[in-house]
């Protein structure tokens, strides 16, 4: 008996006492079992060639979990750790973004009060040599440098950095880096607050309350509340979100499952927004706990809804750990908004077409007309206080629709962002005006109003793209323009200040914030969208 097969057994044997556990005993028979332990013994003895064990453990799950639906999934143990980092708020590093330009890590922002900020590295330093091993102009993928420059707090990481001719030695000792959810907070009036959360993770509560603290100073009475992009994150801090915004013991959501009775959230008593007018914003990427918010404020008629149809993520996971340190993510309950609505879309018809679902809607034309959607009577549902018709079935559908304006997108735009010759553009150019920049910029506010992208800014970018193969198309370059501009400006924002200065340039550009802002300032247009019943 070689290893191999020694270890395909012992692994295959703690599977069948995992199968036979109380989790799977009303779906799977003992008869069954003994199918699964002959197949699986077959193979193992029997097989002309020598088995990798682990790997195919590995498959079985897998494919076992993909039966079940799209959102049960095994992780292995290596991508455990950095799968929870987004959530989790933090990891263990030296502070940087980066980026790889040509087989060349150019640094495109130290994070503030990071060990890489400590120590003097800045925006534009290119990557040489980390701990001794060269790392520039060879093929190297994101991964590898993650790998090499995470590590343990305290632990030191040697890297020497390129400056325009000069060589430069860092010594960077590891602590925690943080990770924001909160992408910006800034007023668009000044009474009209903005907050962006990009995740609901463990430290968003905080980082939520304490932009709203910072609104209210700045004189905040009504909120745009932006989930855009947001594919969602912990069911506890979506309670504890919708929570600040309803009045103590309204229902927030119930979750419900085979094995898992009911269970209600309420809203406490501790509402820090609950009088305010809110705008929620949502697109086709808006999923799961962004679903759960958007649809009981929805639902308690609390806020206006605008933007496309959400994502339709309606199940709750639990993880369970396994014996190697992998885990897998079980479904184990679907959750329901407070009229009764289940928002996840159907899944009958496989991993495949469920994963095509977005491109389906793009295609039908959902995304550029409201009408292309259509959801049958018996789906819908009345919000709880003003008896509004809303939708279950797939998704959170908006009080307001805003269409996908594709008019200024082109495959020359797609292909210069996708090669990275935008950034590298602004990497080139930060490199050789930073100080310039700084000083005729001395606030955030006077770069907004009169920064503008040069011509020769643009045309170095083009002469760029035809190194990378990608020729020019006047035309589609002409159409693209401004938003390629506006994009380049947004970086340069983050380079010179932080994400939320980079969104205030995007937002410029946001249509369904502008409807947003329409909506608040035309006077009794919020309360007719939220008394408006359809017969």
């Amino acid at each position: 008996m070689n290893s191999n097969n020694f270890s395909f057994k012992s692994i295959f044997t703690l599977v069948l006492i995992f199968l036979s556990t109380s989790l799977f005993a009303d779906g799977i028979s003992p008869t069954q079992q003994r199918k699964l332990s002959q197949a699986l013994s077959a193979i193992s003895n029997m097989y002309v060639d020598t088995i990798n064990g682990e790997q195919l453990v590995e498959s079985t799950i897998r494919a076992v979990l993909e039966e079940l639906d799209p959102h049960s999934t095994y992780i292995p143990k290596e991508e455990v750790e950095r799968m929870h980092e987004p959530l989790e708020g933090s990891f263990e590093g030296i502070g940087i973004q980066f980026q790889i330009i040509k087989d060349t890590i150019s640094v495109v922002q130290t994070i503030s009060g990071t060990p890489a900020e400590k120590v003097g590295v800045q925006a534009g330093d290119k990557m040489i040599y980390i701990d001794g091993e060269l790392v520039a102009g060879v093929k190297i993928q994101n991964s590898d440098i993650l790998k090499k420059l995470r590590g343990k707090k305290g632990t030191p990481v040697n890297v020497k950095m390129k400056r325009g001719d000069e060589m430069i030695d860092f010594k960077i000792i590891r602590d925690k880096i943080p990770i924001y959810s909160i992408d910006a907070s800034y007023m668009l009036t000044d009474k009209i607050g903005y907050i962006k959360v990009n995740t609901f993770g463990n430290t968003t509560m905080d980082e939520f309350k304490s932009a709203m603290k910072k609104l209210k100073s700045q004189g905040m009475k009504d909120l745009v509340l932006s989930f855009e992009g947001n594919g969602g994150g912990y069911l506890k801090t979506a309670i504890d979100m919708a929570d600040d915004f309803l009045d103590a013991d309204k229902l927030i959501v119930y979750t419900d499952g085979e094995h898992v009775p009911r269970a209600d959230a309420k809203a406490t008593y501790r509402g820090d927004f609950e009088k305010g007018r809110v705008v929620v914003l949502v697109n086709e990427f808006s999923a799961s706990a962004s679903e759960i918010v958007s649809g009981a404020l929805q639902d308690w008629d609390r806020a206006v809804i605008v933007g496309r149809r959400t994502f339709g993520k309606g199940l709750v996971q639990r993880e369970l750990g396994l014996v190697d340190g992998s885990l897998m993510r079980l479904t184990i309950a679907r959750y329901y908004t407070p009229t009764g609505r289940s928002i996840q879309k159907p899944y009958n018809k496989g991993s495949k077409d469920y994963q095509k679902d977005l491109e389906n809607r793009f295609n039908h034309g959902e995304f550029m007309h409201r009408d292309s959607i259509n959801l049958p009577d018996s789906l819908q549902y009345k919000t709880l206080i003003q008896g509004r018709i809303v939708y279950g079935g797939g998704g959170i559908m908006p009080d307001i629709f805003v269409p996908l304006d594709t008019t200024e997108n082109t495959t020359y735009h797609r292909r210069i962002v996708g090669k990275g010759v935008v950034n590298s553009t602004v990497m080139d150019y930060m490199c050789k005006n930073r100080a310039k920049l700084q000083k005729t910029y001395p606030t955030f506010e006077k770069f907004k109003n009169e920064f503008e992208i040069e011509e020769s800014v643009l045309k170095k970018m083009t002469k760029e793209a035809e190194k990378e193969e990608i020729p020019f198309n006047e035309e589609e370059y002409n159409r693209s323009k401004r938003v390629i501009k506006l994009q380049l400006k947004a970086i340069i924002a983050n380079n010179l200040w932080s994400m939320s200065e980079y969104q205030q340039i995007v937002d410029e550009d946001n249509k369904s914030l502008k409807k947003a802002i329409e909506i608040l300032t035309t006077e009794n247009e919020y309360e007719k969208i939220l008394s408006k019943k359809e017969s």
